[in-house]
C-alpha cells in the first residue's frame, strides 16, 4: 500500500484523544512519494552502506565532486562563452602548429617558396568558412547531437553512419595525443630541458584532464576559459601589431635559429603545394566538435551552437591567415625537433624575446593546446554514449557518472590517447600523418548528408542551402583523396586501415545485441499469470551448516521436490553427513555423489544431466532452481576465503537451459539458532 503524504505540521483531531496525530513516513529517509506506487530515491538511498564503500565515497568526493541528481542537469549546461572555451579549443589553437606544419614541407622548395604559405592557409581558411557554413545547419537539423554520424546515418545509410562514427572516434582520439604533443613543444620552447620528460609530462597532463572531465560540465568550463581567452587575445595581438608592422614597414626579419630546419632546392610544384595544403588542413581539425556536441548547450541549444560555431570560425580564421601572414614577414623557419616552435617565434618577434607577454603568451599557448584536448573529452564520450544508445557500443558508455559525465567514454579516450604519445614519443610531426584523415571523412559524409537532407525536406531556403552543403561535400572529397594521397606513407594507412576494423566491431556488437533482443523479446499481447511447470530445487551442500539450513529453508518455500547435493571424495565422512543430516533435517534428501577424481562443479552438473534424463518421454523438463548457500564475512579480506567454490558453480550453472540459480547469503551478523520444524 502507498503511504500518505504527510502534513508539514501536525495534525488536530476531531476528539479530545486525538488532539495531535503524528505521521510517520518510514520512505522520506530514502525516497521522495511522486505518486501511487511511485518513489524518486533522494542521495541518500544511493549512498554506500559499508565502511570501505563510505570512505572510497569520501575520497571520490573530494577528486570529483558531489554527486549529481538528473534533475540538476539543466544547471550543467554550458553558456556560449563557456563553451567557446570547451568545443573551440581544438580548433582555435590549431592555429599554434598549423602555419608550422605548412613551413616544414615549403622549405623544400627554398626561401622563395615560404611566401605561398599565406596562400595556402588563405585557401585553408576558405574551406573552413564553408565547412563552418555546413555544421551551423547541421547544429539547426540535427539538435540531438551526434554531428556526422548522425546526419549520414539517418539521411544515407546507417553503414556510412558508422564509417563516420568511426573516423570521428579515431579523430578525437588524435586531438588528444596531437595537442599534448604540440603544447610540449611550446613548453619546451619555454624550458628546453622539459622536452627530455615529454612523455610523463603528458600523462600527468591527461590524468588531470580527465578527472576535470570527470567532475562535470560547469566546473570544467570554469577551467578551461581563462587559458582560451588569454591566448586568444594575445593572438590577436599577434596578428593586429604585426601586421601594424607590416604596413608601417617596421619589420625586422629574425635570424634563422640555430637548429632551423635547412632549405632544400626542390622545385615548387603543384605536388609541393597540395603536400602542404594537406598539411596545415590540421586547421581544421575540432571544428564538428559543436556539432556533436549540441544537447550541452544551454537553451535555445540549436542556436546558441550555431553562433558558437560562428565565432570560433572567425576567430581560428584571422588568427591563422595573421601568424602565416606575420611569420612570413619575420622570415621565420620551423625548427628541427619541434622546438623553438613556430608560434614561439613569431610571438618573440612581436613582444620581445624572453618579455612578460611572451612567456604569458607560450603559457597560454601551452594550457590551450593541453585543454584542447578537452575538445575530444567532450565530444567523445558523447558520440560513445549515441553509439552505445543505438546499440553499437557497449552499453556501459550509455551509463553517466555521478557527476552526470559520461565516465566510460572518459577513461577509454584518456587510456588510447596517452598509449599513442608514449608510442610517438610525443612527437607532433609523426602524430600529425594520423590527424586530418578522418576529419575529412566525417565533413565529406556530412556534407552529403545535408545535400539530401534539403532534397527530402524542402524547407524554405533549400535551394541555397543545398548549394552550400553539395560545394561543401565535393570540395571536402577533393581535400579528402589530397590528404590521404600525400599523407598515406607517413602514416595515414593506419587511419584507412583502422575505419573499416572499427566499424565491423561495431556491427558485430550491434549484431549480438539484436540477438539478445530477439531472444528476451515478449509477445506484447501475451498475459503472464503463472508458472505451468513444475519446478524442483537442489541445494548443493558442504556439510550441515547454519548457511545451508538457511538456503534449505528458502529451497522449501520454493518447490516441495527439494534434494540436497553433497559431492565428498571421502565416503566416510559423507556416511558421518548422511547419518547427521537424516536426525536433523529428515524431511530433505540428501544425495551423495562421490567424487574420486576430487572434482566439484562437474558432478553436480552431470547428476543434474541425469535427472533431465528420468524424465518420462514428451514432458517438458521442470524448471531446477539451484539454491546455493554463501556465508557472508564482515570483511573484504576475510571474504576472499570463502566461497569460492559457490562461485566457479554459479557461473558455470548460469549458461545452463531451464536452470535458475539462488544465492542465499548467511551473515555472521544475523546469526540465531537455527531451527527446523518437524513436518508431518
Amino acid at each position: 500500500m502507498s503511504p500518505v503524504p504527510a502534513s508539514p505540521s501536525p495534525l488536530r483531531g476531531r476528539k479530545p484523544g486525538d488532539r495531535r496525530v503524528r505521521v510517520e513516513r518510514p520512505h522520506s529517509a530514502y525516497f521522495r512519494y511522486a505518486g501511487e506506487n511511485t518513489f524518486i530515491a533522494k542521495e541518500a538511498a544511493s549512498a554506500p552502506r559499508t565502511p570501505v564503500g563510505r570512505a572510497f565515497a569520501r575520497v571520490r568526493g573530494v577528486m570529483f565532486g558531489r554527486p549529481l541528481s538528473t534533475y540538476e542537469e539543466a544547471g550543467e549546461r554550458l553558456s556560449k562563452k563557456k563553451a567557446l572555451a570547451i568545443f573551440s579549443s581544438d580548433a582555435i589553437s590549431s592555429s599554434a602548429y598549423a602555419t608550422e606544419e605548412i613551413l616544414r614541407v615549403l622549405v623544400f622548395a627554398g626561401a622563395l617558396a615560404l611566401t605561398s604559405s599565406i596562400g595556402v592557409s588563405t585557401a585553408i581558411a576558405l574551406l573552413l568558412a564553408v565547412v563552418a557554413l555546413s555544421y551551423r545547419q547541421v547544429c539547426r537539423a540535427f539538435p540531438n547531437g551526434g554531428g556526422a554520424y548522425a546526419v549520414a546515418r539517418t539521411e544515407l545509410t546507417p553503414i556510412l553512419g558508422l564509417v563516420a562514427a568511426a573516423a570521428l572516434l579515431i579523430d578525437y582520439v588524435m586531438t588528444v595525443a596531437v595537442s599534448t604533443s604540440s603544447a610540449l613543444d611550446q613548453l619546451a620552447s619555454l624550458v628546453p630541458a622539459a622536452g627530455d620528460w615529454k612523455v610523463v609530462i603528458a600523462a600527468v597532463v591527461i590524468g588531470l584532464i580527465t578527472i576535470a572531465n570527470l567532475r562535470g560540465l560547469r566546473e570544467s568550463g570554469n577551467i578551461f576559459a581563462i587559458p582560451t581567452y588569454v591566448f586568444v587575445a594575445l593572438a590577436l595581438g599577434i596578428v593586429g601589431i604585426g601586421l601594424a608592422n607590416i604596413v608601417t614597414g617596421n619589420v625586422q626579419p629574425l635570424p634563422p635559429q640555430p637548429n632551423a630546419e635547412a632549405f632544400h632546392s626542390d622545385p615548387l610544384v603543384l605536388f609541393l603545394l597540395l603536400r602542404a595544403f594537406a598539411s596545415g588542413s590540421v586547421a581544421l581539425t575540432g571544428v564538428e566538435a559543436i556539432a556533436n556536441g549540441v544537447p550541452a548547450f544551454k537553451p535555445p541549444e540549436a542556436k546558441n551552437a550555431a553562433n558558437t560555431m560562428t565565432a570560433m570560425a572567425i576567430l581560428l580564421g584571422v588568427i591563422f591567415i595573421g601568424i602565416s601572414i606575420v611569420a612570413n614577414a619575420y622570415h621565420v623557419l620551423p625548427s628541427v625537433g619541434g622546438y623553438p616552435s613556430v608560434v614561439s617565434l613569431v610571438a618573440g618577434a612581436i613582444y620581445g624575446n624572453g618579455t612578460i607577454l611572451h612567456t604569458i603568451f607560450l603559457v597560454a599557448t601551452m594550457l590551450i593546446l593541453f585543454l584542447a584536448a578537452n575538445t575530444s573529452y567532450n565530444a567523445f564520450p558523447r558520440l560513445a554514449a549515441i553509439l552505445a544508445a543505438d546499440g553499437y557500443m557497449p552499453r556501459q558508455f550509455a551509463f553517466r557518472g555521478d557527476r552526470l559525465a559520461y565516465s566510460w567514454g572518459i577513461a577509454l579516450l584518456a587510456a588510447v590517447a596517452a598509449g599513442l604519445v608514449a608510442l610517438f614519443g610525443g612527437t607532433t610531426t609523426l602524430l600529425i600523418p594520423l590527424y586530418s584523415v578522418g576529419v575529412f571523412v566525417c565533413f565529406t559524409l556530412s556534407q552529403a548528408g545535408m545535400v539530401k537532407h534539403w532534397l527530402r525536406l524542402r524547407e524554405p531556403g533549400w535551394w541555397w542551402r543545398l548549394v552550400v552543403n553539395g560545394f561543401g561535400a565535393v570540395l571536402t572529397l577533393v581535400v579528402l583523396v589530397i590528404v590521404v594521397y600525400e599523407k598515406f606513407g607517413g602514416g595515414a594507412y593506419l587511419v584507412v586501415i583502422l575505419i573499416p576494423t572499427l566499424v565491423a566491431m561495431m556491427l558485430f556488437i550491434h549484431r549480438q545485441y539484436a540477438r539478445s533482443t530477439a531472444q528476451l523479446a515478449v509477445s506484447p499481447d501475451l498475459v503472464f499469470k503463472g508458472l505451468r511447470r513444475e519446478e524442483r530445487v537442489i541445494v548443493p551442500v558442504p556439510g550441515i551448516t547454519r548457511a545451508v539450513v538457511q538456503a534449505v529453508n528458502v529451497g522449501r518455500s520454493i518447490a516441495a521436490d527439494i534434494q540436497a547435493v553433497l559431492v565428498s571424495e571421502e565416503p566416510e565422512e559423507a556416511a558421518a553427513i548422511r547419518e547427521r543430516w537424516e536426525r536433523q533435517i529428515p524431511d530433505v534428501p540428501l544425495v551423495i555423489v562421490e567424487s574420486p577424481y576430487r572434482a566439484l562443479v562437474a558432478p553436480i552438473l552431470a547428476y543434474l544431466e541425469v535427472l533431465d534424463r528420468t524424465r518420462p518421454p514428451g514432458t517438458p523438463d521442470p524448471i531446477t532452481f539451484v539454491v546455493i548457500p554463501e556465508y557472508v564475512a564482515r570483511s573484504w579480506w576475510e571474504r576472499i576465503l570463502y566461497n569460492q567454490s559457490a562461485k566457479r558453480l554459479r557461473s558455470v550453472l548460469l549458461g545452463r537451459p531451464h536452470t535458475v540459480v539462488v544465492n542465499v547469503p548467511y551473515r555472521r551478523e544475523d546469526a540465531t539458532e537455527a531451527e527446523v520444524v518437524a513436518t508431518t
